[in-house]
């Protein structure tokens, strides 16, 4: 669970891009590949639970994500047999008082609302488990691939905890309340193909092409045009909590920046030229 939780793919030695030093070798390493910054979860031996080390790194690299121009899309994987086993039990055994934990939820605002509010697509390659807050951070991405032999499970009830890590706010938004409910009060664990079957994920892959889908998907997305994406992200964001009529307002707000922007005038004039846009030159030029 987020501050309260807990296949093959991704083992603790395989990197993205092997024989290149990534940027930050601790609990989350950064890496890239051309226009895609990848984000690997890093500690296998504790499942990738979300220590505060872990936490503050993957904050670290989301507002260097976030302000880089180069980079245009995010991949978000995890090193290890698990995805993210959630809450650091250690830490919840010494610091559960009031006081900590509110400590620990205002430091959202430091690491996971970057990440969801991230202005360009991210992809999120599930391995093994992903458990109770390492489901939330799961669900933080626009593109969700699993390997054949993840598992996502809720958990947070079984210790007599609330479901957090964005749980109870993208959780009923993907697969609607009544089935929320019913996979939260039954600390149900969901296949890979039963979490595609309720749209919480986009593809299953076989473990051993994860890496490769994923990072495929996530150069696709780079090559588009990531940052009229990237606006479109923070408009649809909040779809559930406005009115049609202000929805259309910011859909016209948003059209016009994004008619604006380089990437609208490559792509149009791609379509009339007849050929492949090349979204990333214009931007790069900036």
């Amino acid at each position: 669970m987020g501050h309260g939780s807990g296949g093959t793919s991704f083992a603790p030695q395989m990197s993205f891009n092997e024989g290149k030093t990534p940027v930050d070798p601790k609990q989350v390493m950064v890496e890239r590949d051309g226009a895609v910054m990848i984000l690997t979860l890093n500690n296998p031996s504790s499942r990738n639970s979300l220590t505060s080390e872990l936490r503050d790194e993957l904050g670290h690299a989301v507002r260097e994500a976030s302000t880089d121009r180069s980079v245009r899309s995010v991949l978000l994987a995890a090193a290890g047999p698990s995805f993210c086993a959630g809450g650091d039990f250690k830490m919840l055994e010494v610091a559960s008082d009031p006081w900590a934990v509110h400590r620990r939820f205002a430091g959202l605002k430091d690491w996971l609302f970057p990440l969801i509010s991230l202005n360009k697509p991210m992809v999120v390659a599930v391995n093994g488990h992903a458990a109770g807050g390492g489901m939330g951070l799961s669900l933080c991405g626009d593109v969700v691939f699993a390997s054949e032999d993840a598992k996502f499970m809720a958990a947070f009830f079984r210790l007599g905890a609330v479901p957090d890590i964005g749980m109870m706010y993208h959780l009923p938004r993907l697969i609607g309340l009544a089935r929320a409910k019913t996979f939260l009060f039954g600390n149900q664990t969901w296949t890979a193909q039963e979490a595609f079957a309720n749209g919480l994920v986009t593809r299953v892959c076989s473990s051993d092409k994860l890496k490769e889908e994923a990072l495929g998907e996530a150069r696709r997305l780079a090559d588009g045009p990531s940052e009229v994406m990237g606006l479109a992200k923070q408009l649809m964001a909040r779809t559930f909590e406005t009115g049609m009529h202000d929805m259309f307002a910011f859909e016209g707000l948003g059209q016009a920046l994004a008619m604006s922007s380089s990437e609208f005038k490559e792509g149009l004039r791609a379509a009339v030229e007849k050929r492949p846009a090349n979204f990333a030159a214009p931007t790069s030029q900036k």
